[in-house]
């Protein structure tokens, strides 16, 4: 997959293309459905498919007083949209002058000027331009003033839910885990680097390991089913997210509990990354450490039968 910071990287000759604008958070089903169609279409019709997103995430330009957490920060959305298929990702700086640009002006100077556009296809509450003034409707009236056709898709719900990356962060923030993996197809990950915690070191056995400090979305406060990849290698696990009150002073962490461990080398720069499968209990105070480790068993044997069963259902 080709990878356009900016507009200006974009060859002059680059296309016929099929193009799907958006933020592509979570790179969900829904996005997926969109992407795996502009990547099909393309293949038949000699083109190439290229989805256009942004950096930063437009609302930390326009409102930057929110606090919105991202389901996948800009280098995990990258790996996600290459696994799509798709033959470039367009990825704009997202100015003031950009977020200033009108539909015309985006559709022009992006869509028909630099990427030769033949085809778009967004969801049904697609929005561009400034101050969002355009919609699917506006793209659809300035395809046939510039020559390109525009194809929408209207609301994808599974089981009842909506597949958005908003509703998804929704989920996420009540813990919901192994819903949100339904919406997402994939569970919901964290890619980061191992921490200083307990068992730190350059050698070491401990059975934990600490995620370095992650400034997007994590799920809830609690404790959850999870699989670990630490470098090149995969582990069952229990994480615990939240801030280990029964040692005392609040300090948030996750903290990964290994079921399958065997000492391990690790740096500060050692790829640490969990998926979230389902999820086991809040995190609570215990009265005394001992009892937090019969706890921990407990939680270690409810992972290990959740475990199994996923495994048979999966199959070798």
């Amino acid at each position: 997959m080709q990878t356009f910071h900016k507009l200006a990287e974009v060859p002059a000759d680059f296309g016929p293309t099929l193009v799907s604008v958006g933020n592509f958070d979570g790179v969900h089903r829904a996005h997926r459905l969109v992407l795996g169609e502009i990547v099909q279409r393309a293949k038949a019709e000699g083109a190439k498919s290229v989805a256009v997103t942004f950096e930063p995430h437009p609302i930390r330009i326009l409102r930057p007083d929110n606090t919105l957490k991202l389901l996948t920060p800009t280098p995990e959305k990258l790996r996600l949209l290459a696994s799509t298929g798709v033959d470039a990702v367009l990825l704009l700086p997202f100015t003031r002058d950009l977020s200033l640009m009108t539909p015309h002006q985006f559709a022009h100077e992006i869509l028909k000027k630099r990427l030769h556009a033949g085809e778009v296809h967004e969801g049904y509450n697609f929005h561009f331009g400034h101050k969002a003034s355009g919609n699917i409707h506006t793209l659809r009236e300035l395809g046939r003033e510039m020559g390109f056709e525009v194809h929408d898709y209207p609301e994808m719900r599974l089981r009842g839910e909506p597949v958005s990356s908003s509703h998804i962060r929704k989920l996420l923030a009540e813990g919901r885990v192994s819903r949100a993996r339904h919406l997402l197809a994939r569970p919901f990950n964290l890619l980061s680097t191992a921490g200083r915690g307990r068992g730190y070191g350059a050698k070491y056995t401990v059975p934990t390991i600490n995620l370095a400090h992650y400034e997007e979305l994590v799920p809830r406060d609690g404790v959850y089913i999870t699989r670990a990849r630490i470098g090149q290698e995969c582990f069952d696990s229990v994480t615990n997210v939240g801030n280990r009150p029964t040692f005392g002073a609040d300090s948030f962490a996750v903290e990964t509990h290994l079921l399958n461990f065997h000492p391990l080398e690790l740096s500060a720069e050692t790829e640490v990354e969990l998926h979230f499968l389902d999820r086991l209990r809040d995190e609570i105070k215990f009265p005394s450490v001992e009892t937090l480790k019969e706890q921990i068993g407990r939680d270690v044997r409810k992972a290990q039968k959740y475990l199994r069963r996923l495994g048979a259902l999966v199959g070798p």
